[in-house]
C-alpha cells in the first residue's frame, strides 16, 4: 500500500467509496466524477502503479479484472446496452491515479 494514493486509502477503508465488488485481490467502487450513467474503477488491491509496471506474476490478476469487470456490468444492468472498458496508462493519457484501475464505463442506452 501507498499512504498517498486515495485508492490505496480507499482500500484500506481510510477514505470512504461506495463499493460494488471487495476480495483479497480486487475492489470495485462508483467513481465520484462519473462520465456516464454508469462509471466503476476495478481497481487491485496491490499498489501497481500502471500497465507499465505490470510483471508476468500479475497474469492472474489482469484476468481476474477483465472478467470481473463483464460481472459487473450484467449485475448493473449494461451488459446488453453495451459499456467501455479504459485504462489509462501515464499522464499523456489522462492517467490522474497513478494506480492501476480499469473504468468500466455505460449506461447510455440502458434497457
Amino acid at each position: 500500500m501507498n499512504s498517498d494514493c486515495i485508492f490505496c486509502r480507499i482500500i484500506k477503508g481510510d477514505s470512504s467509496a461506495k463499493f460494488v465488488y471487495k476480495d483479497i485481490d480486487l475492489v470495485a467502487f462508483h467513481n465520484i466524477r462519473p462520465d456516464a450513467p454508469v462509471h466503476v474503477l476495478i481497481v487491485p488491491v496491490e499498489h501497481i502503479e500502471s500497465i507499465n509496471a505490470l510483471e508476468e506474476r500479475h497474469s492472474a490478476l489482469i484476468s481476474k479484472m477483465m472478467l470481473k469487470a463483464k460481472e459487473i456490468a450484467e449485475e448493473l444492468g449494461i451488459k446488453d446496452s453495451g459499456y467501455k472498458l479504459v485504462i489509462n496508462v501515464g499522464s499523456g493519457a489522462g492517467q490522474v491515479v497513478f494506480h492501476l484501475h480499469i473504468h468500466l464505463i455505460g449506461g447510455w442506452g440502458k434497457i
